[in-house]
């Protein structure tokens, strides 16, 4: 029998459910996927329903299993990867969140993160790894308990728990199982790459921090899960009856989970030291992996973990996050309407030899790495009264490319290793225009994979060593597959020009939001 791996995969816009055979390859129509509401309440907030992405989880599960007719007893275990910093509150006896998800991309909490950067930087910076930033969940949860009404206090009380959304999903499809931490009716857990990304986690002792609890808003221990390894022989836990019913009536455990981008990072087969992906999603996340010892970057990148495989033991990783990319895509699509669906966008660029001087800064929620500038906003500059649609379109594709290399960058010279080749992955990386520009931007080798869905093939994988289907890195190294590599083309002139073109773009949208704070409820 082919044992196989059920893996979630919950994003910023949707959520997918994928089977994997024993190859490391999707079974034929192993996949399914839904998109969720995205919430703007009022400008930079950005909320989610979890009990909608709960939903959606349960109808993508129910409609990869009749798509793919996987027999139940072939599945041998479920693996979670999620959007990571995005936050959730909710009452473990009812199961109801005590208000919407905060999303990674909210911008809210920036009064909050910049009080943290006066006074507690230094300190955070060394036990997490991560500059402080309204990115993480901990100055969301901070906002949660002093917004909420009588939140605070059914946190003191212990009637209410946080978590990620691997956190939520994990509990609601243990709520009920066979293992779970009884008071709390479901497994509540998260592993070590998603604890890394919450700021109060010491990726050096590998637990939760009392000192940066306090500093950021008293939040009390109770609330938070149990960290454990991303792929875990012990498993977190078994589906419960809600889950288990669409399964055949089979308990199967969940066993195998890790941030979205670390998980593509695993699923790229990034095992050695010095290896590097790009995932092209709704942001651009870049990641090199550093080993068992941590690098703090002195070029404002951040210091996560990648993954661990055994209690109290990691790898680590200096990560570049990029917040808007195929997002801008969607912008296009959404704001401006100048395209109907998302894939018009490649040939509507390539129907122009060049963006005619204009560059698109897409800093809609701040910029990230480098620049970790969270009062920078978008900018279009370089039009003329011969710009049209088409350049527009370029210019988004290229400027996806150039956040990109402004952490390959930063990576190079925090690791002093030049990066040899780059691996791609996620939804926007199927773009050969924008493949082809990346490789001519950076002037090295872009390495695009037969399998795209790196992330899920990630939490795949971590399931799967988790119940014996792989028994080492070796033989999930052998699955990985090279499906094109694009090559550098362009003169290093027009290089370093188009790139310098970026860099003052980039100078004209820093720091917009603190000359008008009016106009995004800063004051």
């Amino acid at each position: 029998m082919d044992k196989k791996i059920l893996t979630i995969d919950q994003g910023t816009t949707g959520t997918r459910a994928m089977i994997f055979t024993s190859e490391g390859l999707p079974v034929k129509g192993g996949w399914a996927y839904r998109e969720h509401k995205q919430i703007y309440s009022m400008p930079g907030w950005v909320e989610h329903n979890p009990e909608e992405i709960w939903m959606n989880t349960k109808m993508v599960i129910k409609e990869v299993i009749e798509k793919s007719r996987v027999k139940m007893k072939e599945i041998s275990a479920i693996g979670v990867t999620n959007q990571r910093e995005t936050t959730v509150i909710w009452d473990f006896k009812t199961g109801k969140p005590a208000y919407n998800a905060i999303v990674w991309q909210d911008r809210r909490t920036s009064p909050l993160a910049d009080l943290l950067k006066k006074k507690f930087s230094r300190l955070i910076r060394s036990r997490t790894g991560l500059l402080p930033d309204p990115y993480f969940s901990s100055t969301k949860i901070w906002w949660l308990l002093d917004n909420v009404p009588g939140l605070r206090e059914k946190a003191k009380k212990g009637r209410v728990i946080f978590g990620t959304i691997d956190t939520w999903l994990i509990w609601n499809l243990t709520r009920g199982g066979e293992v779970q931490t009884p008071e709390k009716n479901g497994a509540h857990v998260i592993d070590y790459s998603n604890a890394s990304r919450t700021m109060i986690f010491n990726i050096y002792k590998l637990n939760w921090d009392e000192d940066l609890l306090e500093i950021q808003g008293k939040i009390p221990p109770s609330i938070l899960p149990l960290p454990r390894p991303s792929s875990d022989s012990e498993v977190y836990g078994y589906t419960g009856p809600e889950v288990s019913d669409m399964l055949g009536g089979r308990s199967i455990p969940v066993c195998g989970d890790a941030g979205d981008q670390q998980a593509a990072l695993f699923g790229q087969a990034c095992f050695e030291v010095g290896d590097v992906k790009s995932t092209y999603g709704t942001g651009n996340f870049i990641l090199a992996n550093t080993g068992e010892t941590p690098i703090l970057s002195k070029n404002n990148l951040l210091t996560t973990i990648f993954y661990g495989l055994e209690k109290h033991r990691v790898t680590y990783a200096l990560e570049g996050s990029i917040f808007v990319t195929g997002a801008a895509i969607q912008w296009l699509r959404d704001g401006l309407k100048i395209i109907e669906v998302s894939a018009e966008v490649n040939p509507l660029a390539e129907a122009a030899s060049s963006t005619g001087g204009v560059y698109f800064v897409p800093a809609f929620v701040g910029l990230g790495a480098p620049y970790w500038n969270q009062y920078a906003r978008g900018v279009i500059i370089g039009i003329t009264r011969g710009t049209e649609r088409k350049h527009l379109a370029r210019a988004t594709l290229e400027s996806i490319a150039y956040l990109t290399r402004d952490v390959a960058e930063a990576v190079a010279a925090d690791t002093h290793m030049k990066i040899e080749k780059l691996k791609v992955d996620g939804g926007v990386a199927r773009s050969d225009f924008l493949m082809q520009f990346q490789s001519d931007i950076l002037g090295v080798e872009v390495w695009r994979p037969v399998v795209f869905e790196t992330t899920s093939l990630g939490a795949s994988y971590l399931a799967g060593l988790a119940v014996d289907l792989w028994r080492n890195l070796e033989e999930i190294k052998k699955n990985w597959r090279v499906g094109r590599i694009f090559r550098p083309s362009m003169s290093e002139k027009m290089r370093e020009r188009l790139y310098r073109g970026w860099k003052a773009a980039v100078k004209r949208a820093l720091n917009w939001a603190k000359e008008v704070p009016w106009a995004y409820g800063y004051e």
